[in-house]
């Protein structure tokens, strides 16, 4: 069996005409989108991620703070966007350095805001299947899911990760789907025991080809949530996800590629809620 690749690039352009569109609209309707970005300290990673974000928006506004920063100038400034009805988006860009408290960060940004699905009643509202943000990466590849007509009614699934970024949130989306779900970490015993009874994996484990086709199920649908820049070898510099690409596609009948898979579908999603977000805001304002 060869694995058919879920081409996230293309998906992406797809759902972006869509939104694209919407955008439009809400300019006519004089509410332009409009995306805040907090980034504090010198990360590479991170500096490289909020470029990605910002070119992919139209409006869109950058603060930039260094690694020294002042928490409490930080939650001026988000004091300050989350009173500015022209912004709809606010997003604080993660890791923050050792000074700041990160749950009262992101519980500083108003919910209607909270494009990123971090805020503890948008987690809350996830959990109990209602409306609200939920976080992108999940959310993109909920959207891939879709676009493939994967069943997930009654499915086994099983992600490899807790974070409160992707594991947690997959694990949840994934229940609500009415899937069955495991969810599995660095403490789990005897993993592949459990990624050999998935119907669905998702790796979202941050270690490079972690996942390997011994461990998956004939016939899977594997997503490669992980991005890792290799520092040994001939492959020093290259970027591989967590599954083992090549002995994977033998097993699964779907799979995500790195890069090009989760990836542009993450930064999509976050296109998406601030163009929600927007939508809201002109509804409550008559326009």
């Amino acid at each position: 069996m060869t694995a058919r690749t879920i081409d996230g690039n293309a998906l992406a352009a797809r759902v972006r005409e869509d939104i694209a569109a919407r955008a439009e609209e809400l300019a006519a309707r004089g509410e332009q989108p409009c995306l805040a970005v907090i980034l504090v300290g010198s990360d590479p990673a991170s500096a490289v991620y909020v470029r990605n974000k910002v070119a992919a928006c139209e409006k869109a506004g950058v603060f930039d703070y260094p690694a020294d920063a002042d928490p409490q100038v930080v939650m001026d400034r988000l004091a300050e966007l989350n009173g500015d009805t022209s912004v709809h988006g606010i997003l604080v860009q993660l890791p923050l350095p050792p000074q700041f408290d990160e749950s009262e960060v992101l519980e500083a940004i108003s919910v209607e805001k909270d494009v990123d699905g971090f805020h503890a009643e948008s987690v809350g509202r996830l959990s109990q299947g209602q409306q609200g943000f939920i976080p992108c990466t999940p959310h993109g590849v909920m959207k891939m899911f879709e676009s493939e007509n994967v069943p997930l009614s009654g499915a086994e699934a099983v992600v490899i990760g807790r974070s409160n970024i992707v594991g947690k949130p997959m694990a949840m989306l994934l229940t609500n789907a009415g899937a069955t779900v495991t969810v599995c970490h660095s403490r789990t015993r005897d993993l592949t025991f459990h990624t050999k009874r998935a119907d669905i994996l998702v790796a979202a484990v941050g270690k490079p080809r972690f996942v390997t086709g011994d461990m998956i199920k004939p016939g899977a649908v594997v997503i490669d949530v992980g991005i890792n820049r290799l520092t040994e070898g001939e492959e020093a510099g290259k970027l591989c996800g967590d599954v083992d690409f090549a002995s994977a596609s033998e097993v699964a009948s779907l799979i995500t590629p790195v890069p090009g898979g989760v990836g542009p579908m993450t930064i999509t999603m976050l296109l998406e809620n601030t163009v929600i977000s927007a939508e809201r805001a002109a509804n409550r304002k008559g326009r």
